[in-house]
């Protein structure tokens, strides 16, 4: 029996004990994603010695997501190699790392504490309880959509089913035009089969960057051999029978009327954020759950981190009031720390701004910042190839900007962002010189 048994009435998943882990409920992370790993690892490294337990309902242990559309799916990465922390590590930790349950209700006490239920019968008592739950795939609600060969790609469980079915296909079609379908597409092109990708917008990757990156992407896509269709939308996925008589998917008839054949249909449009526990819970939800800056949730004890949390706009200089939700490991990995500093009784902020990347093939897309409220762009391209950089400005102040293939662009600007400090849009138009000798602080 696992150090843990004393604050667990019944334990029926998978468990990784922690050695010597203190007696008393402690702390209680729901989710064993990127930002509850980080959670967990943080309040440590801060000096909690309470008992800890890091709860996720797949049988994995906690894995990055990136690599599942790019690395793993054209095999240039093992299941091992995704793995966030070895076997050893939780034990050196005492971390109770606990899988395959699913939370589905909790019971709360005064001051923060209470217990949490899970499906399979099994319960967990806790002093603070941390939602780290996450986001899921947003579904395709269409005839046919429930077909065999039609997949998600969001966690480890749906890109080993693509990945074992790949090889019986030569013609795919993907549903959407955002980062998991583009990466996906390149990946697949990788491995020589015909790829068609659906944009329901009238361009790709339209909430992440501005028109004229997107502009470049579907160039550069259909460069590569991809065929995109923009402003189509899914009528119905088509299946047939296959040679044992099940139906399978066959192709997709689009709003338009045209059927696209296809052996696999992913489908690709965005996630959201699973928010069902903290609703039972009374809690604050809108787009995520509503935190303070500390993470914070409407009860005033419980902590929501990482995509499931909907988060005071972490940017220097945001209006008040402007909210987001970020789904990035940039975001996980920062939004953690700041919990842990909130659950320590200490006040932590959120360290640097938000930044995003997209390996899509050859084309390294990093993102710093967030495109929007901007009045001006500047292109930053020296005419070399798939590599230029699109500045956002409000005014005189830098925003955002989208880099392919310049890190050092990327790096200039989100030290900018971090500093408060700008970049004069006149001067970086020279593409000669280096944007990092023109950070200068605003006035």
């Amino acid at each position: 029996m696992s150090a843990a048994s004393s604050s667990v009435r019944a334990q029926p998943g998978a468990t990784t004990p922690a050695d010597g882990a203190a007696s008393g409920p402690g702390m209680l992370i729901v989710g064993a994603s990127q930002s509850g790993v980080q959670l967990a690892g943080s309040l440590r490294a801060l000096g909690y010695e309470g008992r800890l337990t890091l709860l996720g309902d797949e049988d994995h242990r906690p894995y990055q997501r990136p690599p599942l559309s790019k690395a793993f799916l054209h095999g240039d990465m093992t299941r091992d190699q995704m793995v966030l922390r070895n076997a050893d590590y939780w034990a050196e930790h005492r971390i109770n790392l606990v899988r395959n349950e699913r939370i589905e209700r909790v019971e709360r006490s005064a001051g923060g504490s209470g217990t949490a239920f899970a499906a399979s019968g099994a319960s967990w008592d806790f002093d603070r309880l941390v939602l780290a739950v996450g986001a899921r795939a947003r579904r395709l609600d269409v005839p046919g959509e429930d077909l065999p060969g039609t997949l998600y790609l969001r966690n480890a469980d749906d890109a080993l089913a693509l990945r074992a079915q790949v090889p019986q296909a030569q013609q795919i079609v993907i549903v959407g035009g955002g980062f998991v379908g583009l990466e996906t597409a390149l990946s697949l092109r990788k491995l020589g089969k015909e790829v068609t990708v659906l944009a329901h917008g009238e361009r790709l990757i339209g909430r992440a960057v501005g028109r004229e990156t997107s502009a470049y992407f579907l160039r550069a896509h259909r460069e590569r051999g991809v065929q995109i269709r923009l402003n189509t939308g899914v009528r119905r996925i088509l299946g047939t029978e296959d040679g044992d008589g099940a139906d399978r998917v066959s192709g997709v008839e689009t709003t338009g009327g045209e059927v696209i054949p296809a052996q696999i249909v992913l489908l690709g449009i965005g996630a959201v954020p699973n928010t069902e526990l903290a609703e039972s819970m009374g809690l604050l939800c809108e787009d995520g759950v509503v935190v303070d800056d500390q993470a914070v949730a409407s009860d005033g004890t419980t902590l929501a981190v990482g995509d499931c949390a909907n988060l005071p706009n972490p940017l220097p200089g945001a209006e008040p009031g402007d909210r987001v939700r970020l789904e990035s490991v940039n975001n996980a990995i920062e939004h953690a720390k700041v919990a842990a500093y909130s659950l320590t009784g200490r006040q932590g902020e959120y360290a640097g701004i938000p930044w995003f990347w997209s390996d899509q093939g050859d084309l390294k897309l990093q993102i710093a910042g967030l495109s929007r409220g901007y009045d001006r762009t500047l292109l930053r391209h020296d005419g070399t190839g798939d590599r230029f950089s699109m500045l956002y400005y409000a005014g005189d102040q830098v925003v955002a900007a989208d880099c392919v293939n310049v890190p050092l662009d990327f790096m200039a600007v989100r030290a900018a962002l971090a500093q408060g400090a700008t970049i004069p849009y006149e001067q970086a138009t020279d593409t000669s010189v280096r944007l990092k000798t023109l950070i200068t602080t605003q006035t």
